[in-house]
Parts: structure tokens; C-alpha cells; sequence
């Protein structure tokens, strides 16, 4: 079968979760099918990005978007009712050349990562496509909410607004609809939302994989930096929990690692904290660490963070928010607490029983190996893009 594969940014180097999720879906259904990549850009390619890509198939087109008409776009869409993403990513002459490519390659399928792409093809309606709405965007722009600066509040509650209506309106342009967790999905509100289909993100499994190094942090969180919900994560880690800890651990150590770490996190830093900015290879900060903390109180989905912590034989401590996606059970894969002093509570216990540690951190490396693994679910994602309506 021919994909036409439209995500919103180019798939490499995988420092964010869509990028990782649209790269290793990209590379399984290459196996199946033959594969046309086209991907939009708001910022600076990788001088790597294209060699990489054309790996795994070799069409793939990578369409500019200009600065000064996404700055227009953004005024027009105060007049409109669409979300401010959605214009941000819309451009004309970016229509046109996603509509040539798809008329070139002339493909049995079309497949969108975010609604914020579907604009680009929605109407074209002489194709089966496919939308992946990733996360319920609405849902976790609700949650940024209360924890917003004055100033952008009110634009951040009318973005959520707009979101929800959006995955409503968008879901009947699309003949398939998948999703990251079934906790996403029943925040999509539309009528018929049961026949949308979970498609969990998963693990490299070989390439995270512990090495065993000396261990020189007690505590590691880590992400993508410049993302709202990975900032107050980290913020509420360095001001509410490890004051706690160190009531019982005095001179806890903790990393902050991640690409793009916003000014708001590079202040954290300390004696006992590290920001560590990008890293060539994150497995070695997973690996100089002793438990994986991630109280996130913000934002959707599925948290990529978790599964390669996991995968690397970390204990880990998180919310409910983050955990009930996976479905992972509390004192067996993860210990699960959501208030500041339950988290230091649970991080005191792992930190102090290396018994316990070891425990959950096997049996949370068999249940991602067990549920996440990128070749299962993406076999599932190729036989729902393959079958009729």
C-alpha cells in the first residue's frame, strides 16, 4: 500500500514526542508499505534530518514554513474559532505543495499526525485517511490553566476551548482516528469516540537498555525542557518535593536533563542540582541515576519519559496523570503518589531499600516489554490504516 505521512515537524533528532512517535511509526510501516514523509518545519533542519530519513524511505519532503506568515497567521486566528495552533501551521503555499505531492505520488492512504496537520487534507475526500490525534490537546491545555501567568491565561483557556471543538469537527473528515491511551481518548468529545482506536507509543528495547554505570545522582527527570509541562515538573521537583526529601536524605542529588531547558529551569541549578541541557545520548543520564521521578500535574498523553526510564531499569516515581495511561499497577511497576509529600515519601523508600528498587525496576522493565514495543503497535496502526471504514 502507498502512506502519504504528514506530520507538523521533521521526525529528527527525537528530542520531543511527537517527533519520536512520528519517527518510529514512520520506520515500521516502511516495512509494509511503501512510504511518502512529508513534514513541516518551523525551525532549523538538522544538517543530519534528511540522511537519516531517507533511511527508511526515500521520499521525503520537508516544506518551510515562513516566520512572517505563521506571525500572521497567529493574528488572523483572533478573528477565527479555530485553534492558534492550527493557524500557526497553515500556509498556503505549503497547501500547495502538500496537494502536488500527494497528486505525484498518488497514494492508497493518507495518514495525519495532529489534528493541527488535517487542515492540509481533510477535504480530500477521493482518499482513505487516517488522523492520530496523539493526545487530547484540549485536555491538557485545560490543565495548564491554573498554573499559566496572568498574562496568557485567558489565551491559553480560549486554545483549549477551540482544541475540544476542533477534535470534535475534525473527527468526521477521517475514515480512521487513533489515539495514545484510552484515558486520551475518552476526553475526545465527540458522539462516536468509542470507534477510535488506542495505538500506544513504545520502547526501543535494545537501545534502552542498562549498562550499569557507576551511579552519580540520586534522582533524575528529563525531557524536553522548553515544554510547559516538563518546566513545572521540574520547578515542583526543586521547590516542593526535594525540600522534603532532605529532611531524611540531607544531601540528595538530583539531574535535570533534556534538550532546551527554558531560563525558568536553568535557574534551578544548584549544588545538589543539575541542568545538564541537551545530551549526544540520554541512556547515560538514565544510567548515572537511581530513580526516576516525574510528578507531571500538566499535560496529555503518554509519557515517552517513563517508558525509556523503565526500559533502563529505573524505579519510578510519578502521578496518577502520568501513570494511569500505561495502566501500570502501584508497589509492582511504579509507586504512584500525587502530593508533594507522598512523592518525597516514595522517593525516601526507594532510595532507601535497594531491595525494593531493584524489584519494581525488573518488573517495570517486563511490563514495557511486555506492552510497549514499537513492532506491536504498529503492526496494529498498519492493519487499521489497511482495513475499509
Amino acid at each position: 500500500m502507498k502512506v502519504f505521512f504528514l506530520v507538523s515537524r521533521v521526525p529528527w533528532p527525537l528530542e520531543k514526542g511527537d517527533k519520536l512517535r512520528a519517527y518510529h511509526q514512520l520506520k515500521e510501516l516502511a516495512k509494509y508499505n511503501d512510504v511518502y514523509l512529508c513534514c513541516l518545519s518551523d525551525s532549523k533542519i538538522h544538517p543530519d534530518a534528511m540522511a537519516q530519513l531517507q533511511k527508511i524511505t526515500p521520499h521525503v519532503k520537508i516544506i518551510k514554513l515562513n516566520k512572517l506568515l505563521i506571525s500572521w497567521q497567529l493574528l488572523r486566528a483572533l478573528v477565527s474559532k479555530k485553534p492558534f495552533q492550527v493557524h500557526y501551521f497553515f500556509q498556503q503555499h505549503a497547501q500547495n505543495k502538500i496537494r502536488q505531492a500527494i497528486d505525484d505520488f498518488k497514494p492508497d492512504h493518507i495518514y495525519c499526525q495532529l489534528i493541527r496537520t488535517s487542515e492540509y487534507v481533510k477535504n480530500l475526500h477521493q482518499y482513505k485517511k487516517t488522523i492520530d490525534y496523539m493526545d487530547a490537546l484540549s485536555a491538557g491545555q485545560r490543565r495548564r490553566i491554573e498554573v499559566s501567568k496572568f498574562g496568557i491565561k485567558y489565551l491559553v483557556r480560549e486554545e483549549a476551548t477551540r482544541l475540544a471543538a476542533y477534535e470534535n469537527l475534525v473527527f468526521d473528515y477521517f475514515d480512521h482516528h487513533i489515539i495514545i491511551s484510552e484515558q486520551d481518548k475518552k476526553l475526545i468529545y465527540h458522539e462516536h469516540r468509542e470507534k477510535i482506536k488506542v495505538v500506544p507509543n513504545g520502547v526501543d528495547l535494545h537501545f534502552f537498555s542498562s549498562q550499569k554505570i557507576n551511579k552519580k545522582y540520586d534522582l533524575i527527570f528529563c525531557g524536553n525542557m522548553s515544554y510547559p509541562p516538563n518546566i513545572d515538573c521540574a520547578i515542583c521537583i526543586v521547590n516542593d518535593i526535594l525540600p522534603l526529601v532532605k529532611k531524611s536524605i540531607p544531601n540528595v542529588s538530583l539531574l535535570i536533563a533534556g534538550a532546551n531547558p527554558h531560563q525558568d529551569v536553568i535557574d534551578l541549578a544548584n549544588d545538589e542540582v543539575t541542568v545538564s541541557g541537551w545530551m549526544d545520548d540520554i541512556r547515560a543520564a538514565y544510567d548515572e541515576s537511581r530513580v526516576f521521578v516525574a510528578p507531571m500535574r500538566i499535560g496529555s498523553g503518554l509519557q515517552n519519559k517513563l517508558l525509556e526510564a523503565m526500559s533502563m531499569n529505573l524505579p519510578c516515581v510519578t502521578t496518577s496523570l502520568a501513570a494511569n495511561p500505561l495502566n501500570a499497577i502501584d508497589g509492582k511497576h511504579m509507586l504512584i503518589a500525587d502530593s508533594h509529600e507522598a512523592i518525597a515519601n516514595a522517593i525516601i523508600l526507594l532510595l532507601g531499600d535497594d531491595l525494593m528498587a531493584k524489584k519494581i525496576a525488573a518488573e517495570g522493565r517486563q511490563f514495557v516489554m511486555d506492552h510497549f514495543n514499537w513492532e506491536s503497535t504498529v503492526r496494529n496502526l498498519n492493519d487499521i490504516i489497511s482495513s475499509p471504514r
